[in-house]
């Protein structure tokens, strides 16, 4: 995960090189997540169908393959902006299957008992190496430049593949498999649309994925153009998101039980963090400000991903969180663009403000559905 970080930061600062424009960048980034818009669904029909350890075995060996390719065209200076965009997109085909089955694959390793602190784990682990990821890819970037970050990346993936070879297989507690017949995705689709718990989770992440989590966007169009920094400072705001995240995650596997109400409530003060964020005049008080938002960011993924594996059905699980990605990640290609261009035509303030008032909204949506329209919602 350290290197993915890495990567993230070093192609942000790739194109913003290359190109000087936030509506560009906002495409490339949209561009990784437009398969998992598209056909992000399918990616969850193939969990539940087949063996998730031997799927992440393709998964991590393809992405490991994609990023040394991407850093071999960096360091021999042949890289184009067309080149990004193709590889980006191929990224994203692979993110198609791997998101899904990392996340259902957290169930089979640990059972039921011990998923909500899996989870939360898993969360904390991820946002450490925000924390280490973006340190590290500002010092290379500044040293001996981005293509280092890609290659550091593509290493990185033999760790992934190390621990799937070492595990038991028969330590795990697999879920039963989907057989191949006609409609899985439309019985997916249904499926979370009759469970009320699990539409209004992912419908309040659809709100908040595409305005509120465009980090990689906003963060250095911020450090840039609002705060006159450069990489250093980019990777210190990513940096200050991810000590927030690891407190967050903390917090979370702290509580024993887990209520609907803390998942709204989590929405609606990420929300307000980020407006806060918005609004700092120095690069010091917008870190204090961005370790609350990343505590929070987390606080509310770690809630929301508890709630649908614990809500769904073992062999739904793959397609239910296939759609939880979507509303996460899938979004991009809508609110990366959207946000880059309110940040590129007014101001990188206004790009985190929609961010954090879509945040407010959904959180908002999500507490009326909680505590008045359960019912109503399930007869939709």
């Amino acid at each position: 995960m350290c290197g993915t970080w890495m990567q993230t930061i070093a192609v942000s600062w790739l194109v913003l090189k290359m190109t000087h424009s936030g509506t560009q960048l906002g495409l490339v980034i949209a561009a990784q997540f437009l398969p998992l818009l598209i056909i992000g669904v399918w990616g969850g029909v193939v969990a539940d169908r087949f063996d998730k350890r031997k799927l992440l075995y393709v998964t991590q060996t393809l992405a490991g393959l994609l990023a040394l390719i991407f850093g071999l065209l960096i360091l021999t200076d042949v890289v184009q902006l067309w080149m990004i965009y193709v590889l980006s997109v191929a990224f994203g085909l692979v993110l198609v299957v791997d998101n899904p089955t990392r996340q259902a694959f957290v169930s089979e390793m640990v059972g039921r008992d011990q998923l909500k602190n899996a989870i939360t784990l898993n969360s904390t682990m991820v946002n450490m190496a925000r924390v280490i990821g973006p340190s590290f890819a500002g010092i290379l970037i500044a040293t001996v430049g981005i293509g280092t970050c890609f290659i550091i990346n593509a290493l990185s993936y033999l760790a992934v593949l190390i621990a799937l070879y070492l595990m038991n297989g028969r330590e795990l507690n697999p879920a039963p498999k989907s057989l191949r017949e006609p409609g899985q995705i439309r019985a997916g689709l249904a499926y979370v649309w009759g469970e009320p718990k699990l539409k209004s989770t992912i419908l309040m992440m659809l709100i908040i994925g595409t305005f509120a989590y465009e980090f990689p966007v906003i963060l250095p169009l911020f450090a840039t153009i609002t705060l006159h920094g450069g990489a250093k400072t980019y990777s210190l705001m990513m940096t200050a998101t991810g000590v927030g995240a690891i407190a967050g995650g903390i917090y979370t596997a702290s509580q024993a039980v887990t209520r609907e109400t803390q998942l709204v409530w989590s929405a609606i003060l990420f929300g307000i963090s980020m407006l806060i964020a918005a609004l700092m005049p120095s690069l010091i008080s917008a870190l204090v400000v961005l370790v609350i938002v990343g505590a929070l960011s987390v606080l509310f993924i770690a809630l929301g991903n508890t709630t649908l594996q614990l809500t769904s059905r073992p062999d739904m699980r793959g397609r239910v969180m296939a759609l939880w990605m979507i509303a996460f990640a899938g979004t991009t290609p809508i609110g990366g663009p959207i946000i880059g261009y309110i940040s590129d035509h007014s101001n990188p303030r206004l790009g985190l403000a929609v961010g954090g008032l879509s945040a407010v909204i959904a959180g908002g949506l999500g507490l009326y559905v909680y505590t008045r329209g359960l019912k109503r919602l399930a007869r939709l």
